[in-house]
């Protein structure tokens, strides 16, 4: 037997719940959608006829008699084939639109639009005339049938629509909720547009609307951006992207926010609220700004909540960027002290952007201080006294080094906070001569002088009797004069003894087949990989003690200074390394009572 033909059979409750529960967030929508329709519908008829009003009145329910709300638009209207082909066949397409608000400067589609007032209503009743054709009722419901007859003659074209609300959702169709929801979504359009008598459109967007002076429209948007962030802005800065038909405003917030949280700007589509909590618009960085736009062009989600991602999205994401950039850079020029201001609040978005854009670079460069072995200073006037930069990745590392490394003139930045070891990475960029690496504990030890000959013959037996007593402690003593002076010990581990150290902790804590894999892997060289326990010999305590011919003092006295640059170095101590001090500490006394013994 063929195949016989079917067509789907639509559950309309079906669809109103899916429209409720996965697609709208919330009812008040409705009024978003009733608004749209009618602009829409003003406009097509004024592409016909320019000089055709542009009106939109809305009766809320305790007006109009019946506990219904009526709204009324002078747009275009439908013919009866209009209204079958729009209001009642779910998932038109664009081929079949006939009156095109499928088109580009419409702000959506008829149908779809409508059917989501059964969001808060039973019964939704149109009542249409389109030109000079009689005037259409069409009356749907929320079981899914509807009725379409001839109704009375309407003076004009235009289209009224009648809810009637579900139980339960009268509040949505009362007068302070849809004068509400009416200003919210529609405070922008250029169309005379009233609750009642009262009008709820301002027309001219804040950043488009004559001021007598500059300075007096950046005060009018300044107060604008107070309004709506709840807080006098830092600055203000206009948006335009002309591909996109974008323009707008973005508010500089004066406070610090988290990086981690994207921001969420205010977003009109042909000056029609899409939402207040768009956060494609902007790039991820730009999270110390919140922004009130309008565009023409963008592409709304299904939902009409936020933007649909396209590549038209991402170049404009990429301009309103640029612009961001911009007044960064203008405010780096012309007024110093605010850009430090800003600083103050948002340098972690500025150094995220620096990873990125070369300008910012150049600006976190000049202007942000970072920690270094000479305080804290901007990088720009490091770089200039060193031109190789050492970093350390962490705060212990640099709090243990920055002095010695001061002392032997080289340039050390602490790289542990959030941003910094990568800004650091990226300085050649600015500078190709400079060299930027991190800080071996090894390459430290370079800068250390060796002993002369002679130093070295009178302190062979001292650094035999050390390395018995460190034999335990997996670490290799040697004698260097380094700066300062008042320093007597310092304990380095490269970067391939830490590597050896951390395998040989891996070989002594596992067994079997793990072992085993763990002994094929590890370096040839990793017993000669130590930690070094340098022991300056311009310490006039170490030298005198290379000099001591009392083997026991000796041997205390290394483990002793040894428990010392752990706790200088702020290094965790093992068991073995506190029983050594505290061996070390209380032979010391003991020979400080009775010496001799």
């Amino acid at each position: 037997m063929p195949p016989v033909q079917h067509n789907f059979n639509v559950d309309l409750r079906g669809v109103v719940d899916l429209l409720s529960r996965h697609l709208y967030s919330s009812p008040r929508v409705y009024v978003r959608e009733l608004l749209q329709n009618s602009v829409d519908a003003i406009t097509a008829r004024r592409r016909a006829d320019a000089a055709a009003p542009a009106v939109v009145r809305i009766e809320p329910r305790e007006t109009t008699g019946d506990g219904s709300l009526r709204i009324h638009d002078t747009g275009i209207g439908l013919t009866e084939p209009q209204v079958h082909e729009l209001l009642a066949t779910i998932g038109n397409s664009a081929k079949r639109d006939p009156l095109g608000f499928a088109r580009h400067d419409f702000l959506g589609q008829f149908g779809i639009g409508l059917l989501s007032c059964f969001l808060v209503a039973d019964e939704i009743e149109v009542i249409t005339r389109s030109g000079d054709a009689e005037t259409v009722v069409w009356r749907g419901h929320a079981d899914g049938h509807y009725t379409v007859e001839r109704g009375p003659a309407r003076e004009e074209p235009g289209t009224t629509v009648v809810l009637r609300a579900r139980r339960d959702f009268e509040h949505w169709l009362g007068a302070s909720t849809v004068t509400e929801l009416v200003r919210h979504y529609g405070a922008l359009l250029p169309y005379d547009v009233r609750v009642g008598d009262e009008p709820v459109t301002d027309g001219t967007p804040p950043w488009q609307a004559d001021h007598p002076s500059p300075d007096a429209r950046r005060d009018a948007l300044l107060r604008y951006g107070e309004r709506l962030i709840g807080t006098a802005p830092f600055d203000v800065i206009d948006l335009a992207v002309p591909e996109a038909g974008l323009t707008g405003a973005a508010f500089v917030l004066p406070h610090a926010t988290d990086p981690g949280e994207r921001a969420r700007h205010r977003v009109y589509l042909k000056r029609m609220l899409l939402g207040d909590r768009v956060d494609a618009i902007m790039p991820d960085w730009a999270f110390f700004v919140r922004c009130v736009i309008n565009t023409d062009e963008l592409r709304p989600t299904a939902s009409r909540e936020q933007l649909f991602e396209d590549d038209l999205l991402a170049a404009t994401q990429e301009a309103l960027g640029a612009q961001l950039r911009a007044w960064l850079v203008r405010l780096a020029a012309t007024s110093p002290e605010r850009l430090s201001a800003f600083l103050g609040a948002h340098y972690r978005g500025v150094m995220a952007l620096a990873l990125h854009d070369t300008e910012m670079l150049r600006i976190v460069d000049e202007w942000v201080e970072f920690e270094t072995s000479e305080g804290s200073v901007p990088l720009g006037e490091f770089r200039r006294r060193h031109r190789t930069i050492h970093y350390t990745p962490s705060m212990q590392e640099f709090r243990q080094l920055a002095g010695i490394a001061a002392a032997q003139g080289m340039g050390l930045v602490n790289g542990a906070y959030t941003y910094h070891a990568d800004i650091l990475r990226r300085l050649p960029r600015l500078d190709p001569d400079l060299v930027v690496r991190r800080l071996d504990p090894d390459d430290l030890a370079t800068r250390f002088a060796a002993l002369d000959a002679a130093a070295e013959f009178a302190t062979r037996d001292f650094l035999a009797v050390a390395r018995a007593a460190l034999a335990s402690r997996d670490c290799e003593p040697v004698l260097r004069s380094f700066s300062p002076a008042s320093l007597p010990v310092l304990y380095l581990e490269g970067s391939d003894a830490r590597l050896a150290a951390d395998m040989r902790a891996a070989r002594e804590e596992a067994d079997g087949v793990w072992a085993e894999l763990i002994e094929a892997d590890a370096p040839e060289q990793d017993e000669q990989a130590r930690p070094l326990l340098v022991f300056n010999y311009r310490n006039p305590l170490v030298a005198r003690l290379t000099s001591t011919v009392d083997t026991r003092v000796v041997e205390l006295s290394v483990e002793a200074l040894y428990g010392y640059a752990m706790l200088a170095g702020n290094r965790p101590l093992r068991p073995d390394d506190v029983a050594g001090v505290n061996r070390a500490f209380l032979g010391l006394v003991e020979h400080a009572i009775h010496p001799g013994r």
